[in-house]
């Protein structure tokens, strides 16, 4: 009972967390894909974790010839993604010149109504449309390529380095082939990314012709890289999780140097250690960079290769106002 609580819990709090991503930066992500993805990869960590396909198949509550096939299915669609309604608005009117609005309640009459004009006010909402005319005349115009595409392209493959940089630092020395398998994508554009990654001496090759990094830090005031620094600290949480797991296992106690701790302050504006507290993440940062640092240097001077283990620290910091919970408990009562 425990335990399927704290998997409802976890599930829960990371579907939130999808949602702001799906949204980010006014796009709409489709999601069409989502389930489909969270079962076969949850059935493939289940079956490597030594579980029998029958059993696993029981904790699905499928019967076994149902979950292979659905299985085989998912694995052999798993590169097509489905456009969502949302894609299909903004593509019709990006295809043409400017679009009146009842020409797109025509193409789109199958589907409904209220969502198709849902859609274009959200477009318009994020820029992504112009919109002009009365509301019977109205027409809507796509942003053009000059007004997207040069910051668009750039930011995408910053945010691509910054992946590639990250997944190395903590994957390990891989070749180009075994990136693009792990991350997905372009072969042309994970090259791209790679190469503006070692030009910039971020990443090298060793005597293998396998791509390594020594180190790897996104700045805090970069505009782009978040998605990777946001893969980073939650790959950081969730390997922290699976490894105290799976030293609860053990008869022996699990190591103090394995897992986390989370302290929450309830402060006001002239409580005398608000400062304090807010200096928390400033000061931590601040110390744990200078030690970084020294590591780093040392390693370059000794050797990346003698490392025997890697020690992951993760930290972060949030201020919620307390309205916030009480606006949440009353719209949950009504």
């Amino acid at each position: 009972m425990s335990s399927r609580f704290v998997i409802d819990t976890i599930v829960q709090q990371t579907t939130i967390l999808v949602a702001q991503l799906a949204t980010a930066k006014g796009i709409r992500a489709p999601l069409s894909h989502v389930a489909d993805q969270v079962f076969l990869e949850l059935a493939n960590s289940i079956e490597e974790q030594g579980v029998p396909r029958k059993v696993a198949a029981d904790m699905f509550g499928m019967a076994l010839r149902s979950y292979q096939l659905k299985v085989q299915r998912l694995e052999e669609s798993a590169s097509e993604r489905d456009r969502s309604l949302w894609e299909a608005v903004y593509d019709f009117i990006a295809d043409n010149d400017v679009v009146q609005r009842a020409e797109v309640l025509t193409e789109f009459c199958y589907d409904d109504g209220a969502s198709v004009r849902s859609i274009l006010n959200d477009l318009v909402e994020t820029g992504l449309v112009f919109q002009s005319g009365s509301r019977r005349s109205r027409s809507y115009r796509a942003a053009s390529a000059e007004e997207m595409a040069t910051m668009a392209a750039a930011t995408d493959r910053e945010t691509l380095s910054m992946i590639i940089w990250v997944h190395l630092y903590r994957s390990g020395p891989q070749s180009t082939a075994e990136i693009t398998d792990a991350l997905g994508g372009e072969t042309e554009h994970i090259e791209e990314a790679i190469d503006s990654l070692h030009d910039s001496g971020r990443v090298s090759q060793n005597e293998a012709n396998r791509w390594v990094c020594a180190h790897c830090v996104i700045p805090r005031d970069t505009k782009e890289g978040w998605e990777a620094a946001l893969i980073d600290h939650f790959q950081a949480v969730v390997v922290a999780m699976s490894i105290k797991l799976r030293q609860m296992a053990n008869p022996t106690l699990p190591s103090e140097t394995v897992g986390g701790s989370t302290y929450s302050f309830d402060l006001h504006d002239e409580h005398p250690h608000r400062d304090q507290v807010r200096a928390l993440l400033k000061n931590t940062r601040d110390e744990i960079s200078e030690l970084a640092e020294t590591v780093r240097e040392y390693n370059e001077e000794q050797g990346r290769d003698k490392a025997t283990e890697k020690v992951t620290f993760y930290f972060g910091q949030s201020i919620a106002d307390t309205d916030h919970f009480t606006n949440e408990d009353e719209k949950g009562e009504s």
